[in-house]
């Protein structure tokens, strides 16, 4: 059926004059010279104007169902987590070692002067309308010159701003990925990269990392996911569940699988600069000589305000790969919805360019020194086989299953680790890996020793030495 075209005159008293309906003249009953509705479709008229009727498109009954993409996402973490029975001991105080929140337990707060850029760009006025939808130019290029280097250069035009890290992951990925195309996601991985993917229809191929060499990429099982749909490569480094940062020469080996394939990477790098040993800590851009790389980051982990809700995009396109095709799609993705706080905006220069190095350096000590608590305590500890992390927030812990009969698997040692013990750690297989749990070692330090200490008795009433017979079979 065509389309319906009105045009309405009324005459000076308020009454519809003449209607026309598709180029046809109607009476002021809405029928044209030869009796007929417009178009043969039954109309209304309501206060001088004409509206169809289509009876038979009526629904007969309610029949409301959510989308496919509302039905494809789901967060590992909370389908893991919301089904567990977490009931503390009440005879102790619970000590959650699970949230990714570095603002928690307030033992780790922001510096003075990041306090005070936000103050005085709220009371300048000037950030309280609506920014452009990619960013204010003046904030942009600020993000471009803090981590611009001769090895990676940036400009303004190369930032995105966006509502934190986790929007700029889902721009990167809505822009590089149709449905059917399938990513390549570390395991363990951060879950919002499966989270978001699958909701849009693409396939999710995990590659595995090494927990025996401090959770670097195995290399070949990477390189055989890859075919002719994939059409992104994520890498997370420092990493979250891990803790692990690479080193510059198995980065350069993680480029030369992209370029040999013609993959461009998205790197997830909010935690970037957080690294708590003499190793690299450089982005991977700064390595790259052909290999187009989306650089996902923010203010959230380093500047330790993630309820600020600031996050960005860096465009590395040396070789201009991506051109300006991948460049106008991320304008037009962030048009669907303006992100970034204007207010914060307004802070970014300030906060980039005021905060002292002071400021890092003790929140690197002090991660650094609860790593190696925590690290330390739980080395002993029959049955725990603890990874010693080199960034980020976190530290991931082994479970040797074969000694702890009493349980199942990684979510039910958990489970009853909060039940007797009241620590909450959370089971990596929230991240696809089972038989470890991630352990946040944001708290402060006699809060670390005491959920060590709770642990390791966990740990020695559950534990249980290989029997004998097991021994005299192996010999």
């Amino acid at each position: 059926m065509e389309p319906f075209s009105y045009m309405v005159q009324m005459n000076g008293n308020g009454v519809c004059g003449k209607t026309t309906v598709n180029g046809k003249t109607l009476n002021e009953n809405g029928v044209n010279r030869n009796g007929v509705h417009g178009n043969g479709v039954h109309h209304v008229n309501i206060k001088g104007a004409l509206y169809p009727i289509k009876s038979k498109s009526r629904r007969q009954r309610w029949e409301v169902k959510p989308s496919e993409m509302a039905n494809n996402t789901l967060n590992p973490i909370r389908a893991i987590v919301d089904g567990m029975k977490l009931t503390p001991n009440p005879e102790k105080p619970m000590i959650a070692l699970s949230i990714g929140d570095p603002t928690v337990f307030g033992n780790l707060p922001t510096d003075g002067a990041v306090l005070q850029a936000m103050k005085d760009a709220i009371d300048s006025q000037k950030y309280n309308g609506y920014a452009p939808s990619v960013g204010y130019l003046q904030s942009r290029q600020a993000v471009a010159n803090f981590y611009s280097c001769p090895e990676a250069p940036l400009e303004a035009e190369d930032v995105i701003l966006t509502s934190g890290c986790s929007q700029a992951i889902d721009l990167a990925i809505s822009v590089l990925c149709n449905p059917g195309d399938n990513i390549l996601v570390p395991c363990p991985g951060f879950s919002l990269y499966k989270t978001l993917a699958v909701s849009m229809g693409i396939e999710v191929k995990l590659y595995n990392l090494l927990p025996e060499k401090s959770w670097e990429v195995d290399l070949q099982h990477m390189e055989s996911l890859i075919d002719e749909r994939t059409s992104c490569l994520i890498i997370t480094n420092p990493s979250n569940p891990c803790g692990s940062v690479f080193n510059k020469k198995h980065l350069q080996e993680i480029l030369k699988v992209a370029s040999r394939h013609c993959v461009p990477i998205l790197a997830d790098e909010i935690y970037s600069d957080m690294v708590t040993v003499d190793s690299n800590d450089d982005a991977l851009a700064s390595f790259s000589s052909d290999v187009p790389i989306l650089s996902c980051g923010g203010l959230a982990k380093r500047w330790l305000v993630p309820g600020w809700r600031m996050g960005w995009i860096l465009i590395h396109d040396r070789d201009d790969i991506f051109g300006t095709e991948i460049r106008q799609g991320l304008v037009k993705l962030s048009q669907r919805i303006l992100g970034a706080c204007s207010i914060v905006q307004g802070a970014l220069e300030q906060i980039l360019d005021s905060t002292p190095q002071s400021f890092y350096n003790n929140t690197i000590g002090f991660l650094k020194s609860n790593s190696e608590i925590c690290f330390s305590e739980l080395s002993s500890v029959p049955g725990l086989n603890p990874v010693m992390p080199s960034g980020a927030m976190y530290i991931m812990i082994g479970i040797d299953m074969d000694h702890f009969p009493d349980f199942k698997n990684d979510v039910d040692f958990t489970e009853r680790l909060v039940t007797e013990q009241s620590v909450f750690c959370l089971p990596a297989s929230a991240f696809e890996y089972p038989n470890f749990f991630r352990i946040v070692v944001t708290v402060p330090e006699e809060m670390m020793l005491e959920a060590c200490a709770r642990i390791r008795e966990f740990c020695q009433s559950h534990y249980r030495p290989p029997s004998r017979d097991s021994n005299d079979l192996d010999q």
